[in-house]
């Protein structure tokens, strides 16, 4: 299977699982539900998630037949009841990933915040329903995340784990809110190399690690395990938000799905901004070698997450 066959069905699984969670937009209030999923169904690639499920393969034997016993036949809406325990398991652990990263970004694009009109290619939650019911679409995916982490069936111990993995990467202390508010505080100050990977480690990186740590943990990864999974997440975080950088430079806001240019025009802290655009190439590149190194502990398990970091590096949009 290609890595673009692998890529489509495994987004295919996060969909479906995400249909299973989030209520359907006839629901009342059918205001709230629609714009919970206008964002989530807008078309995001859902590295997330399946960065999970790619690190949950790498760990088990058994957790690799799960995944891809669902990934063959979750492609059909009819074959969503039929997965095992353990691949859906790891789908609902996967999709909570894709609330929270859908959360952060019907905030960031908030007027009080990035004040940004195009996301995934269509106008923002808050331009097609109001600040007021983005605001709370965003609350109640974010919330929708921890009501998927305690009914999962999956045992006590693992489950706990998870729900804190997640936590602390959406939080404050070192996590995505914090990294935030690093990026809002920075905008117009001198760029500095510190301040930067502050930021970027918090804010894009933090989320990108708990994937491969959250897929780990429900696989039952012992301690050399997550630790390489930890590594591998940490270099791909920041390679991911160093080519971010760089696309939002050279790309049309057609090729990226949104507004290109904003973070020179918001005088934002970025890669290119403080080492030039070559060197951020250059550094993506160091990056992408050093993930492929911290997988070494799981030999050829792993290289669904070498050709994802290969991806994430050298994808165009």
């Amino acid at each position: 299977m290609t890595l673009a066959q692998y890529v489509a069905r495994q987004q295919a699984r996060v969909d479906a699982a995400l249909e299973r969670w989030v209520p359907p937009d006839s629901t009342l209030p059918e205001s709230i539900h629609k714009a919970m999923r206008y964002s989530l169904f807008a078309g995001g690639k859902r590295i997330r998630p399946i960065l999970c499920m790619a690190a949950a393969e790498a760990v088990s034997e058994a957790a690799a037949e799960a995944v891809s016993e669902a990934a063959a036949e979750a492609v059909s809406e009819a074959a969503a009841e039929a997965v095992s325990e353990a691949a859906a398991g790891i789908e609902s652990a996967a999709c909570t990933l894709e609330l929270v990263h859908t959360y952060s970004l019907i905030h960031d694009d908030l007027p009080a915040l990035d004040n940004d009109d195009l996301r995934r290619g269509v106008p923002t939650c808050h331009k097609v329903f109001g600040e007021a019911i983005a605001i709370l679409a965003g609350d109640a995916l974010l919330t929708l995340a921890f009501q998927v982490l305690a009914q999962m069936e999956c045992p006590a111990d693992p489950k706990v784990a998870l729900i804190a993995e997640l936590s602390t990467a959406a939080g404050t202390v070192g996590g995505m809110i914090g990294g935030q508010v690093s990026d809002l505080e920075g905008e117009g100050r001198e760029p500095s190399a510190a301040l930067l990977e502050t930021i970027h480690r918090a804010k894009t990186g933090a989320l990108l690690r708990a994937s491969l740590r959250m897929g780990g943990i429900y696989a039952g990864a012992d301690r050399e395990q997550l630790n390489a999974l930890s590594c591998y997440g940490e270099h791909v975080g920041l390679a991911f938000q160093i080519v971010d950088d760089v696309l939002d430079v050279e790309q049309s806001s057609e090729a990226l799905g949104k507004t290109a240019g904003k973070d020179a025009q918001q005088h934002k802290i970025t890669f290119p901004a403080v080492y030039g655009l070559e060197r951020s190439r250059a550094m993506a590149e160091q990056e992408l070698l050093a993930s492929h190194l911290a997988l070494r502990p799981f030999d050829e398990r792993a290289g669904r997450l070498r050709e994802l970091a290969d991806f994430i590096v050298h994808r165009r949009a």
